[in-house]
This record gives structure tokens, C-alpha cells and sequence, in this order.
């Protein structure tokens, strides 16, 4: 049987984003689907990532033409054809065959975004030369020099827009994937073995496929130009030492990188203002998809109170998105765009190029017919008057704002 075969036989059943989790829940071995879908700690922000939406309803309207409706949403001077994007996901190229590549190829034959991870095992080189409107998003290395030649090698690389995560100063809870035996570094043994051997299909057509055209898989991006092997013994030290980054960092990225320059992970106003005023071209609210501080407000929460304090500058947001119409909420209060993560990565262990490519027809889908039920036209057309939000589900700025 062919890959492609197997690929449509695993989609056979999927016909919305969630329904892709269980069936890479299947191709993959435990640990690594562990490592993919695991929160930090209790999972409060995981789960509240979703629990808010239940707390926004429509208001629609009705009797308007929408024949002539529209999911296309420009950004920056580009005409993507729907409001969200891909958002970097780590060692994707440890679920899916040359995930990476296949995540970006795929975006840009769907005309949306994808950011491409700092965490990523393929070089970012070979990523941009396939789908030359990838974003990159970047951990910071923790020494100035060391964060300087990464940037110049992004930008060497010909990629216009950089996102820098700012919240991993430290690194979040792992307590989940450990228990599940996921180690990072990757640690070879008789249950890696056992794993492979029950997961065939990954065990050959993804891990077994790296090492017989690539070699043993790297993080190839993390800096300048030092490779980091998977099994590497000290994996953890070379992704440490954040700790001590603050705005000033931020200031001389902003004035080497000649490109579109977003902030990744801001939940406060008065950061969102910061980043404004320092010059940056976008930021991203998100509390890393529930992986980082557990306990973390939803972005969706505090997306009203960020666009009252930033104006009009491009915002955009993530973590738990899974329906067309968790993306109209977050347009209609304040988002400019939306990035969805762990969905295209199930969607890129079962199926490949095709899995995400139905992912973002199914998305796009949902946006569409959701648009027309609402009795707007485009995601342009949206605001706070479509919607209803439960008291005290937002959270509220009043008393800090104005310190």
C-alpha cells in the first residue's frame, strides 16, 4: 500500500480539526504524540483556552446579501485568502516526513501564513526556498552576539517577517511528556525500540525515512549555524539562559531586522503598548497553547483591553483555536488574524501535505458558511456588535492602565 493510500484511509473519518487528534493519536508512538498535545501542569490554561468561547455568542444579522461573501483578509499588503495561519510547532518534522517542509508547502499552495519554529528540525535555508511567504519565529539565544547572527542568518535566508517568542524566559512544566517517556533529549532504548516496532507506519515512513535521507534529525535553528542532535546531552543547556532578556534586546533586534517584526506571547496591555511604542509591526497574544505558565489567562480574554491600548496596529492571536467560528469570535472582538497550531500538526502526521491542505479547506469552509449565517461579507465586516459576551468573562485593565 502506498503513503497516500494510508492517508486517505486515515482521513476517511475526519471531517473538523478535532477529528485529526485521534487519528494521530493512533499513528503515533505515545511519547511523542505525548510531547505534541501535552499542557503545562494542571492544563487550567489549556482547558480555559477553549472554556472561553462557550462564554461568546453570536448576534446575527439577517436578511443581507452575502452571496457575494468573502474569507480573504489582507495583511501588511497581502492578500491571504483566509484570516488565520499556521503557528510554529516544535520537532514537527518528528511527526510528519519533513513536516516542516510539508507544513510551509502546503500553506503557501492555500495562500495562508505558516511561521516556521525556531524549535524546527529542517533548515530554515532549504524551508524559505520552498515556500518563499514563510514567517520564522525565533528563540532567542542567550548571549547578544549569538542573537545578532541568528537574525542575520534569517534574514540571509530571505525571510521578511520575524517573530521572537518572549514567553519562555524559563522553560514551562514537561511533567506530562516525561510521564508518558518523552525525554528531551530523545533517549534511545528498549522503549523508543518497542515504540517504533508498534508504530510502523511512523516508525518507517517518518523516522525510519529521516535517517535514511537525512541522517539523525537536528535542531537546525536555534542559532546561527550550530547544529543540536536530538540525543544531543546537553539539548537543555543550549536552549537555556533566557532568563536575563528584557526590552533592550528587543530594541537592538528591532534595529537590525529590516522586516516585518512581531512579538509572540504578550498577554498585558502595558507590554502590548510597549511593543508599540518600540516599533514592532505585530504582536501575537497567546499564552503558548496552555504549554508554558499554567494558570495563564486565555488570549481571548484580554483581546478587547490589548486592541483598546495598541489602535490600530496589526494583532493577532492563538492558542486553542478549532473552529471556523472560534476565528469569527476573535475578529469580531479586536484580532486581525488568527494562528491555529497543534490541528495542522495531527493534520501533517495523517496525511501529509494533504492532511493540511483539508485542514485549511475545512477551516476555510467554516469561515465561510459562518460568515454568511452572521450576515457580514468578510472578516473585515466583523466587530464587537455581532457578538455577546458573558459578564466577567473578559478581564478587565481598568485599575492598571492609566499607572
Amino acid at each position: 500500500m502506498t503513503s497516500s493510500y494510508l492517508a486517505k484511509r486515515r482521513m476517511r473519518k475526519v471531517f473538523c480539526l478535532d477529528d485529526f487528534e485521534p487519528a494521530a493519536r493512533r499513528h503515533l508512538p505515545a511519547s511523542i504524540f505525548a510531547y505534541v498535545c501535552s499542557p503545562a501542569e494542571t492544563g487550567q490554561s489549556m482547558d480555559d483556552n477553549r472554556a472561553v468561547f462557550q462564554d461568546i455568542r453570536f448576534v446575527p444579522r439577517i436578511l443581507r446579501d452575502v452571496s457575494k461573501r468573502t474569507t480573504a483578509r489582507p495583511l501588511w499588503g497581502h492578500e491571504w485568502a483566509a484570516p488565520f495561519g499556521i503557528s510554529p510547532m516544535a520537532v514537527s518534522a518528528l511527526t510528519a516526513y519533513r513536516g516542516d517542509l510539508v507544513l510551509a508547502q502546503a500553506a503557501a499552495a492555500e495562500n495562508i501564513p505558516m511561521v516556521m519554529s525556531g524549535s524546527s528540525l529542517m533548515r530554515i535555508e532549504d524551508v524559505i526556498k520552498a515556500a518563499p511567504k514563510s514567517w520564522f519565529q525565533a528563540y532567542l539565544p542567550p548571549t547578544t552576539e549569538r542573537i545578532a547572527a541568528l537574525v542575520q542568518r534569517v534574514a540571509n535566508a530571505g525571510f521578511e517577517t520575524l517573530v521572537v517568542t518572549v514567553d519562555v524566559a524559563v522553560r514551562g512544566s514537561t511533567e506530562h511528556y516525561e510521564r508518558a517517556h518523552f525525554h528531551s533529549p530523545l533517549q534511545p532504548g528498549l522503549r523508543l525500540l518497542w515504540e517504533g516496532l508498534s508504530h510502523p507506519a511512523w516508525a518507517i515512513g517518518t523516522f525510519g525515512r529521516t535517517i535514511a535521507t537525512t541522517g539523525l534529525p537536528h535542531f537546525e535553528n536555534s542559532d546561527s549555524e550550530k547544529r543540536i542532535p536530538v540525543m544531543a546531552r546537553n539539548m537543555v543547556r543550549e536552549f537555556s539562559g533566557r532568563a536575563h532578556l528584557a526590552w533592550d534586546a528587543m530594541e537592538r533586534i528591532r534595529a537590525q531586522w529590516k522586516g516585518k517584526l512581531i512579538l509572540k506571547g504578550i498577554l498585558h496591555p502595558h507590554d502590548a503598548q510597549k511593543a508599540k511604542v518600540l516599533g514592532v509591526d505585530g504582536i501575537v497574544l497567546s499564552n503558548h497553547g496552555g504549554r508554558q505558565l499554567d494558570g495563564a489567562v486565555s488570549p481571548m480574554r484580554v483581546l478587547p483591553a490589548v486592541r483598546a491600548a495598541v489602535g490600530d496596529m496589526p494583532l493577532m492571536i492563538d492558542s486553542g483555536f478549532r473552529r471556523g467560528t472560534d476565528v469569527i469570535k476573535a475578529l469580531a472582538l479586536g484580532a486581525d488574524f488568527v494562528f491555529v497550531g497543534r490541528p495542522f500538526n495531527y493534520a501533517a502526521t495523517v496525511g501529509g501535505h494533504a492532511g493540511v491542505v483539508k485542514a485549511s479547506t475545512i477551516l476555510k469552509k467554516e469561515i465561510f458558511d459562518a460568515l454568511g449565517m452572521m450576515g457580514v461579507t468578510s472578516p473585515e465586516s466583523l466587530n464587537a456588535g455581532y457578538v455577546k459576551v458573558a459578564a466577567d468573562a473578559l478581564t478587565r485593565f481598568d485599575d492598571v492602565l492609566d499607572q
